[in-house]
């Protein structure tokens, strides 16, 4: 009877528990969808082709994002050419060359610090480096290379682990064949490793578009149209600090809810991509 009974306890006691974590996960998943439908219901009709397709203007008494997005873009290309052969050629050494375990190890202990760190804290280091020592001024620039420090963590670690999938046999084949280890790596290795290439590429443009801390003192707020070598030194707001500036200095919410909406198709076409991208990898 007692051992009934305790059995009998520790069921409802598990079903209990196994209630209570559906019911947190149902209320997250509900949380979740609400602010997604929200952010949709009042952004998506304020998306408008002279928002898209115009710039702020007093004078024409017109507000539009088309620098916004421009500056994005900038600084998505700025900050990927640097990063991506700092990046990848990390990886690269770590899984193919480096022999001392040690130096390894610590290497990726200050990769994962990197990647724990908060975002207003690299924008505040940008600004001290970058902006004042440097003196590259408020701009693309100083806003790409502080966005470099936040995204390398991602573009070493997704690249050592596509490496490390890549079979040893097929290493131990082109070695035997008579190719040099750097031939090795670049006609054997890297091909078959491109797809975690690709993915850590993708969440780091993730990581790009929806930064906004570290931008407001390396990028600036401006809202001008400005070319892409003007843009470099001059203030250029990128689509999540305009949202931030429309929200909460200018009031204007419809503009800012219909930028989150871009954000947010944005983030859902990275994230699609990123998933394809290791869908094929685990392919393989």
């Amino acid at each position: 009877m007692k051992k009934s009974a305790l059995s009998t306890r520790r069921k409802v006691y598990d079903h209990g528990l196994r209630g209570l974590l559906y019911l947190c996960g149902g209320i997250t998943a509900a949380l979740l969808v609400f602010i997604i439908g929200y952010i949709f219901y009042r952004g998506l009709g304020n998306i408008t082709w002279p928002l898209l397709s115009q710039q702020t203007s007093y004078r024409n008494d017109t507000i539009g994002i088309l620098p916004n997005i421009l500056n994005t873009l900038y600084i998505i290309v700025v900050s990927m050419v640097i990063v991506l052969p700092l990046g990848v050629g990390a990886a690269v050494y770590l899984t193919e060359y480096a022999k001392n375990r040690k130096l390894v190890a610590v290497i990726e202990f200050a990769t994962e610090t990197l990647s724990g760190i908060p975002s207003i804290l690299f924008g505040l280091v940008g600004m001290l480096v970058f902006v004042q020592f440097f003196d590259f001024k408020t701009g693309i620039l100083a806003g790409g290379l502080t966005l470099v420090l936040m995204i390398l963590p991602t573009i070493v670690r997704t690249t050592q682990e596509s490496l490390k999938t890549v079979p040893d046999s097929y290493r131990e084949g082109a070695l035997g064949l008579g190719a040099g280890k750097w031939h090795m790596v670049r006609t054997v290795v890297l091909p078959n490793a491109v797809d975690g290439i690709v993915t850590g590429c993708i969440l780091a443009v993730g990581r790009i578009v929806g930064e906004s801390a570290a931008l407001l003192f390396t990028a600036g707020f401006g809202l001008v149209l400005n070319g892409f070598f003007t843009s470099l030194h001059s203030s250029s707001a990128t689509l999540t600090v305009a949202l931030y500036v429309y929200a909460s200095e200018r009031g204007e919410m419809d503009v800012a809810f219909a930028i989150a909406a871009i954000l947010m198709v944005l983030t859902f076409l990275l994230n699609g991509a990123a998933a394809w991208a290791g869908s094929k990898l685990k392919q393989k």
